[in-house]
């Protein structure tokens, strides 16, 4: 396996100080670590990319993840282990992950299940890491970066 190029983020290195510097924005909106984990590690196994799965995957371990979580992320709705929050954060990522599958990609019914419980700026902490992670991933997938140790880490 080979990438197209280095990360286009190390290519030019303030890029990567502005995204890892948003990221830590974030984790100052009141969100569990363990839920914002489980957003990117979904988002990015939507999205197929190798690199984002696997340091997900690793992180949210780190962080407190459950392994049953981590295991049975991909099919969360039939499992046992998730809170109705977590599970409420889990369709608003994959609805706005998935944009052009629907019309209507983030119904009002699905908004208002995740704001029932978080307020808005844990709401705000969640859309943007959501964002983020679907960035990293296009930027992974485009780039055909390859799965393990990354250079800023």
């Amino acid at each position: 396996m080979q990438s197209r190029m280095e990360n286009p983020a190390v290519i030019i290195p303030e890029a990567m100080k502005v995204l890892l510097n948003l990221s830590k924005v974030t984790r100052k909106g009141g969100v569990a670590e363990t839920t914002l984990q489980l957003i990117q590690l979904r988002v990015s196994q939507i999205n197929g990319c190798s690199v984002c799965v696997d340091g997900d995957a690793r992180s949210a371990g780190k962080a407190g993840v459950s392994d049953e979580q981590r295991f049975a992320l991909s099919a969360w709705r039939d499992t046992p282990y998730f809170s109705d929050a977590e599970r409420a954060v889990l369709a608003l990522a994959e609805a706005a992950t998935r944009l052009a599958d629907k019309p209507d990609p983030v119904p009002d019914a699905l908004w208002d299940e995740a704001a029932k419980h978080y307020s808005k700026e844990e709401l705000s902490a969640i859309v943007l890491t959501i964002g983020m992670t679907n960035m990293f991933n296009r930027i992974n997938v485009t780039t055909r970066q390859i799965a393990g140790v990354q250079p800023w880490e």
